[in-house]
């Protein structure tokens, strides 16, 4: 089983306070090792001096976001509206980002990456990138990612192929959720199969497999563990991403369930059962 890695990684990491306790405690308390760094997020500062620096084996990602909250940059008109806030939904950046005319839209964005990327790196190493609601999974704005990565000396970045699978649980099919999610599944799988020429271009690494697709707003230790099932060959990286969060407004936040897996060590001993070794991506590129 030797080559089995398993990252569990925390996104929307810097989005609120409640996002940064969660992510302190998972890490404490439990088994998280990954997160990443919204740097347009409203509590980055409070995640760079106040979570970090108390998380010192924690692996930083880059979480590239223009489809919410304000941007960092200034004059990205086809991205902001007059408040600078984003007005991108997913399928209107990839439809922009695939017109035959896309050099001036591309431009923006990557000046608004360059000042995501700058900003963190001010802060803190990085080991990974990965974007916010998978925006750069694109493939120009993936092209455009890997291509910054390879300046910025950042080795890893995130691709999303999550082979298909199905837990025994009739409540998480029954939802308006779990269609949507399952066309995300086949438009990110295809969009791999050209992300991974791209790494190889820019001589980059990334993961084999992502869980965190097909139950995405559902997951829990079951979603994990029968995905890492899933996955037949010996050798493999595979990343779970969630979104933990205990409290929004002095209310259990919807990601609680994802928070509770961070802690759970009945699945840290199934993962490990399973021939994972968990990790992160600074112990996996050193």
């Amino acid at each position: 089983m030797a080559g089995k890695k398993f990252i569990l990684n925390a996104d929307d990491f810097g989005m609120s306070e409640a996002f940064n306790r969660a992510v302190f405690e998972g890490y404490k308390e439990g088994f998280l090792k990954s997160a990443s760094l919204t740097a347009n997020g409203e509590a980055f500062d409070d995640a760079v001096t106040q979570v970090i620096p108390q998380c010192p084996d924690l692996g930083i990602g880059i979480h590239l976001n223009i489809v919410e909250g304000c941007s960092l940059c200034e004059d990205i008109t086809e991205l902001t509206d007059s408040n600078r806030q984003f007005k991108n939904s997913y399928i209107q950046l990839l439809i922009k980002s695939l017109a035959p005319k896309n050099k001036s839209f591309l431009a923006q964005i990557e000046r608004e990456f360059r000042l995501q990327i700058e900003k963190t790196l001010s802060k803190t190493p990085v080991s990974h990138i990965d974007s916010h609601v998978h925006i750069h999974s694109i493939p120009p704005i993936f092209d455009l990612t890997c291509r910054l990565a390879k300046e910025y000396g950042i080795k890893q970045v995130r691709t999303q192929y999550e082979r298909p699978y199905i837990i025994p649980d009739i409540r998480k099919h029954l939802t308006v959720k779990y269609p949507v999610n399952l066309i995300k599944v086949v438009l990110l799988g295809f969009f791999t199969l050209f992300n991974k020429r791209t790494i190889l271009k820019y001589g980059l690494k990334t993961n084999d497999y992502l869980i965190g697709i097909t139950y995405t707003s559902m997951m829990d230790n079951f979603t994990i563990t029968y995905g890492l099932r899933s996955f037949k060959y010996n050798k493999n990286t595979t990343e779970a991403l969630i979104h933990p969060c205990r409290y929004q407004d002095g209310k259990v936040d919807n990601h609680f369930t994802e928070f509770l897996i961070t802690k759970n060590q009945k699945l840290k001993e199934k993962i490990e059962q399973l021939g994972y070794e968990i990790t992160n991506y600074v112990e996996k590129n050193s």
